[in-house]
């Protein structure tokens, strides 16, 4: 099931920057680079959506749980604008459904069974070192 949030475009802020990297001339004068900052904390997204994005220890989370995200992928202005909105998307599907709880799983009987082996055979390896004890 696709949790279907919306983020209204008032709570988004995109302002155009200069893009890095090559480009010749033209790279010093158009700012096509976008610019996206979007308040997660401030946000009407749900509050167990927010708690799990805030949590979430994303390096583009400032400390104020303000979203900041810099599309240049494309030479214009509104291709990177469009970027950046299917990017702020992307992210905000990972922390719209809850993790999955874990289930505690107990190993196998193979497992067990070649873990014990490995230690059986340890220690033998470790008794053959050593000298003995009647000499």
């Amino acid at each position: 099931m696709k949790h279907v949030l919306h983020i209204d475009d008032a709570q988004v802020e995109l302002s155009a920057i200069r893009a890095q990297g090559p480009g010749g001339q033209n790279v010093n004068k158009v700012s096509s680079a976008i610019q996206l900052r979007f308040d997660v904390l401030g946000s009407s997204l749900p509050d167990d959506v927010k708690q799990r994005w805030l949590q979430s220890g994303d390096s583009r989370l400032t400390q104020e749980g303000v979203f900041i995200l810099k599309s240049q992928r494309h030479r214009t202005q509104e291709a990177n604008r469009l970027d950046a909105w299917a990017r702020l998307y992307e992210t905000l599907d990972l922390y719209a459904k809850p993790p999955k709880p874990r289930k505690a799983t107990k190993p196998t009987y193979g497992s067990v069974q070649r873990r014990l082996e490995g230690k059986a055979m340890q220690s033998k390896i470790k008794n053959g070192r050593r000298k003995d004890a009647t000499d």
